[in-house]
């Protein structure tokens, strides 16, 4: 499926390619030295960045030209092979169950909710097409409805940059609230379905401080600021939804700080210290009569493929932890899930990956 003349000896002769000017930058970090030739194209608002782009996107319009069409029958026939009417498995979360779909001809999913049976009407709380209209790119990041299904938090990049905007909807009316924050990476909500934990990034894309807001007001709370470059900040709420997770991890090293979701107020915890060359993840599992455990999936004191151990939230010395599942040399136990009546494992070995 060649175009007629794109190997011929008549086919037109290309345009030479843009060469980006190099203007070097030296960072000096924890001492290393690094050199950036090409750093001024950060800078979007520049007539020259713009000039440079649109020779590149010319460049790329000469040369791929002449395979339109092919581009187009691949298209085609890859839709073809995709169900465009499709739905997620719904999931309940308080007295709703939650699922997403897709339409045909549409680009975007659409997240809905039925109250208490799927037989119940279908509301739609995010149309993703709705949100995208109008604008030249659209992306949805992080999004949580709050505990009461009252409100949802969601962060929109409308740029292309990667830069996320919080917004909050009130489910009851559908209008938005005024409360809007820029470059929003990650959020959860306090159960008290008033307070949300967001972290943004910094100029250099780095999730790096954790807020506490309150709807209604105008200045948000720092909570902690992860000021160690190497290391990016995420909040997550635990499956559980009784505690609120904030996690500070490297390549190679992790620090994870906790808090109850029913007390947004109090501070927070940290679960183990930093330690070099210690990751860890943490989840949650209370029992019925039983007491309150984090499972602990923690490759600390050199067990390189991890293992998972459990201790009270209440202490969480090591002197604890209770092995639940050993390490494993030649097998590397990649994640972990906890329920409320099993835990689920993924794990990977020489041959395959495997869910236990």
């Amino acid at each position: 499926m060649f175009p007629d003349n794109i190997m011929s000896d008549a086919a037109p002769r290309l345009p030479a390619p843009p060469i980006a000017r190099r203007v070097p930058r030296i960072d000096v970090v924890h001492g290393e030295r690094r050199v950036d030739d090409y750093f001024w194209l950060r800078s979007k608002d520049d007539p020259e960045v713009h000039t440079y782009l649109n020779a590149e996107n010319a460049f790329t319009d000469a040369v791929m030209g002449p395979w339109q069409g092919v581009a187009a029958g691949l298209y085609d026939e890859m839709l073809a092979r995709i169900k465009e009417d499709d739905q997620t498995v719904p999931y309940r979360r308080g007295g709703y169950l939650y699922y997403s779909r897709t339409e045909q001809g549409k680009q975007y999913s659409i997240t809905c909710r039925k109250a208490k049976s799927l037989d119940a009407p279908e509301e739609i709380i995010l149309d993703q097409n709705a949100l995208a209209a109008g604008h030249p790119f659209f992306a949805l990041g992080a999004s949580t409805v709050s505990d009461d299904g009252h409100l949802i938090a969601y962060a929109t990049d409308l740029t292309g940059f990667r830069q996320y905007t919080l917004h909050i909807k009130d489910l009851r009316t559908g209008a938005l609230l005024p409360d809007r924050v820029e470059r929003v990476v990650s959020l959860a909500w306090a159960a008290d379905s008033r307070t949300l934990f967001y972290v943004v990034e910094d100029e250099a894309k780095r999730p790096y401080r954790l807020y506490r807001h309150r709807l209604g007001t105008l200045v948000d709370e720092l909570v902690f600021e992860e000021k160690d470059a190497l290391f990016h900040l995420g909040v997550e709420r635990s499956l559980s939804r009784r505690y609120l997770f904030a996690q500070s991890a490297s390549f190679t090293t992790t620090e994870v700080r906790f808090l109850p979701a029913s007390e947004p107020e109090a501070a927070w915890t940290v679960v183990l210290p930093r330690e070099h060359n210690h990751e860890y993840h943490v989840e949650h599992w209370m029992g019925e009569g039983a007491e309150d455990l984090f499972y602990i999936r923690t490759n600390g004191g050199g067990r390189r493929n991890f293992r998972v151990v459990t201790a009270p939230v209440a202490d969480l010395r090591p002197a604890r932890f209770v092995e639940r599942l050993a390490h494993r040399d030649d097998v590397m136990l990649e994640d972990i899930e906890v329920f409320a009546r099993h835990y689920v494992v993924q794990e990977r070995d020489d041959r395959s990956a495997m869910m236990a």
